[in-house]
């Protein structure tokens, strides 16, 4: 009789984080259909509360207690483990951003190879069209365009935008936004980069919703950026939200000489990256460093001031920029249960991992990643 799967969802730790990658519906999903689910306790940050899971059929564990979890029950979490050394036995489903050469991804890597533990890294988790199988893409698109007309309407009032805290719905975000800017967002202007997409999508969906004309909202996607950048056109609107998919170095969609350049007459006051590639060597929107947090939402673009030939010119009005890598959190029940919903029947699949394509992929793209950071990391195993 084969044994029963299992499967750990640790709490997060990252900062702010009230999402969770399995929800009560879809634990008991799972345990539906045999396997049993632990759960860590959560200290209130977690959108569902402990009680749900328990209900749900799950078995209720203590924070943080999964790394002394036997090593043959894999972990299944949303954002990347806090930094450590520390060996990895264990099999983590996770989003890790360490696959694209992000900032100390040889070293997360490098405690798997140590430890011997694998990572199923969800971005990568396709399916055989090449799509990914669960994704927060709309509602990243959703959140950043909503934050980004919260920074437009603090920035009009001569101000600038303060912590965010996530929102009950849908609902309560688009009447949020919409009284920040005076009951409508009907005269701004704003372009979505990847509007083709589930992220672009999700964007231009709030926008309209909360009141922008539709010729206000200029979508672009492959065709339009396939020239290759800067694009001017990025400077005359009032929002610019950047929702692709990077895969590969592309020419940068906006840089700090365009900005200076435009001087006065530039009407581009925020941007939202979306895509959150800050640490990425092949980052499109170079003018910015550092992720940005829902206590302190945006960093301002070092634009310089005027020289001495626009000495008589108004300052140059001010650019900041949106980089929350974990923007869904804004709706954090309502992301939770789409992407979990999307992610069940690959979970379903994970005991026959060794044969069903979406995680045998998943691995070898793994071991590949793996050696790479072996060899950065000079580790003698």
């Amino acid at each position: 009789m084969a044994a029963t799967p299992q499967l750990w969802l640790r709490a997060e730790k990252k900062a702010h984080e009230r999402r969770a990658a399995l929800t009560p519906t879809t634990a008991r999903a799972l345990i539906d259909a045999g396997f049993e689910i632990f759960v860590e306790r959560d200290d209130g940050g977690r959108i569902f509360d402990d009680a749900e899971y328990e209900k749900a059929g799950c078995t209720l564990v203590a924070n943080g207690s999964w790394a002394s979890a036997p090593a043959s029950v894999p972990i299944i979490g949303l954002k990347e483990l806090p930094e450590s050394a520390a060996p990895i036995a264990h099999t983590h489903i996770q989003f890790a951003h360490c696959y694209k050469r992000q900032a100390g991804w040889s070293a997360v890597l490098a405690r798997f190879a140590r430890g011997g533990g694998t990572l199923y890294d969800i971005e990568f988790l396709q399916d055989a069209r090449g799509r990914r199988v669960a994704a927060f893409g709309f509602h990243a698109g959703f959140a950043g365009a909503a934050a980004g007309a919260l920074a437009h309407a603090a920035q009009k009032g001569g101000g600038r935008l303060g912590a965010l805290t996530p929102y009950a719905d849908e609902g309560a975000m688009i009447s949020g936004v919409k009284a920040a800017l005076g009951g409508s967002g009907r005269g701004a202007r704003a372009l979505v980069i990847g509007a083709l997409g589930r992220c672009g999508r999700g964007a231009v969906d709030l926008l309209r919703k909360i009141g922008l004309e539709e010729d206000d909202i200029v979508k672009w996607d492959m065709a339009e950026t396939a020239r290759g950048g800067p694009f001017e056109e990025i400077l005359d609107v009032d929002i610019f939200v950047n929702c692709i998919y990077l895969a590969a170095a592309i020419p940068p969609f906006l840089t700090r000489e365009t900005v200076r350049a435009a001087g006065a007459r530039r009407r581009l006051g925020v941007i939202v990256d979306v895509s959150c590639d800050t640490t990425n060597p092949f980052n499109p929107i170079p003018v910015y460093s550092v992720n940005t947090t829902f206590p302190a939402p945006t960093v301002d673009v070092d634009i310089g001031r005027c020289s001495r030939w626009c000495a008589r010119r108004p300052e140059y009005p001010a650019l900041t920029v949106v980089s929350i890598d974990h923007l869904p959190t804004l709706l954090p029940r309502e992301a939770s249960e789409q992407f979990s919903a999307d992610l069940l029947p690959s979970l379903l699949e994970f005991p026959q991992r060794g044969e069903k394509q979406v995680w045998v992929d998943a691995e070898k793209l793994f071991k590949e990643k793996l050696a790479e950071a072996v060899e950065e990391e000079k580790l003698q195993l």
